[in-house]
Formats: structure tokens, sequence, C-alpha cells
């Protein structure tokens, strides 16, 4: 049971999820381990065809097995507040001067709030982590150029796939962080 028991310590979120620090987006570990995070778009799977499903699991195959070093995806999957956005669309159909456009405003705000109720919206954000490890070298610039380019290999190997990729600035790598923890 003690390892569900809280610290009686108090240390920052950063010393606690262990991270170093970030520069030009790219997150530093203890033990001088540094990770890339692309951020991707996503494809519908079910809504293709049977031949354009097997078609996107060969290209996906190929694309595992050209791989010269791991990775991680990542799925964060949150629950989305849909009250502002209807307050914010309340707030914007009062403005609107046309009675029509009124009226279709209020008709969508209804369906809206039909739906938050009996289901939940949910938005999905998928990312990449791509690792380096490094043992022999303490230069910055030659991490962060093997890391571009193994998000290179990356980002061309999802292009075929339909899936577009791009990195994480220091900030937004923060925040994921910060929305984690």
């Amino acid at each position: 049971m003690w390892l569900l028991q809280k610290s009686s310590r108090k240390q920052s979120s950063r010393m606690q999820i262990n991270i170093k620090g970030v520069k030009d987006g790219i997150l530093t570990l203890p033990g001088n381990q540094y990770r890339l995070v692309l951020e991707s778009s996503s494809i519908n799977f079910e809504l293709k065809s049977e031949a354009e499903q097997d078609a996107i699991l060969d290209i996906y195959q190929s694309f595992l097995n050209s791989l010269t070093s791991p990775l991680q995806i990542v799925v964060r999957v949150r629950e989305l507040d849909m009250d502002k956005y209807l307050e914010d669309f309340k707030q914007a159909r009062a403005n609107e001067k046309e009675e029509i456009y009124q009226v279709a405003a209020a008709n969508y705000a209804e369906f809206v709030q039909s739906l938050v109720t009996t289901n939940k919206i949910l938005s999905r954000h998928f990312y990449i982590v791509l690792p380096y490890d490094n043992r022999d070298h303490n230069n910055f610039e030659f991490i962060q150029e093997q890391l571009a380019l193994d998000a290179d290999i990356v980002s061309k190997g999802f292009g075929r796939l339909g899936i577009q990729t791009r990195q994480l600035s220091s900030l937004e790598v923060l925040d994921l962080f910060y929305s984690f923890y």
C-alpha cells in the first residue's frame, strides 16, 4: 500500500516526471537521453474500402520493418468541455442580425446540446516519440541532427499512409507533459 500513498515531500512537477529540460523541441531526460515528439494527423481506417485498408496495412508493415530505431506512438484521448463552445455559440447567435441565421443557429445549438447530453465528445491527438540515447556525443547539434534524420524518415513513412506530421515546439512539449501530469 505504500506505493499508493502520496509523498510528503514537495517537489516540482518537473522533478517528479524526471525532465532535465527542453531545447528546440527536444526533450532532455536524465542519463543523456533525448526525445523528439511529432504530432500526427489521422486517417479513418473504417471508412476506407477493403482494398484501401489492405494497401494501408501493407504500407504500414513495410514502414515498420524499415525503421532502424524504435519509436513510441501515444494516443491522447480527452473529453471535450462543450459548455464553453455552446456559450460562445449562443453569444454569436445573439449578435446575428438575420432571423433565418438566428433560427438555424438555435437549431444547431439545440442539436449539439442533445448530442452532448447523450454522448461524450472526445478529442484524439496522436504523437510519435522518437528516442535518442546518447552515450558517445555531448554535442547537442549532433543529437539534434540525428533526431531530425529520424523524424524525416518517420514523417515520410507516415506521409505514404496519408498522415501528416509536425514536430512540437519546446512550449508544446512542455504543455503536453503538463496535460498528462
